[in-house]
């Protein structure tokens, strides 16, 4: 795969990432479409609460599911397709910025 090709591949999966979060910004937190304050985090944090755990471990269980799934794919002799590796891509890649963002508002929160 050359420079430009690589380029495109990139481009369309950050595209995507985008998209979904933005999809699922409207599903998990409705009241953001509607202008109203509202934590994207906040699924984040209710599962912690529920685990007694904390937002990051939370979503790294959450995660787990999705790196299990995509290695299992890898590994196997079955054939996926396109969207199945665009799906599970996709999850896995926003969920490490979905914790970016939960690492960054902790970082915040300290100082």
């Amino acid at each position: 795969m050359n420079q430009k090709e690589f380029n495109e591949v990139i481009i369309r999966q950050t595209d995507r990432c985008k998209s979904m979060l933005v999809a699922k910004g409207a599903e998990y937190a409705p009241r953001a479409v509607k202008n109203m304050a509202v934590d994207r985090l906040e699924h984040f944090k209710k599962a912690a609460v529920v685990m007694n755990t904390t937002p990051k471990a939370a979503l790294m269980g959450m995660l787990s599911k999705h790196l299990i799934s995509v290695s299992d794919m890898c590994m196997g002799e079955q054939q996926y397709s396109k969207e199945q590796w665009d799906e599970k891509i996709t999850d896995s890649i926003n969920y490490f910025l979905i914790l970016c963002a939960i690492v960054e508002e902790e970082l915040n929160e300290e100082n």
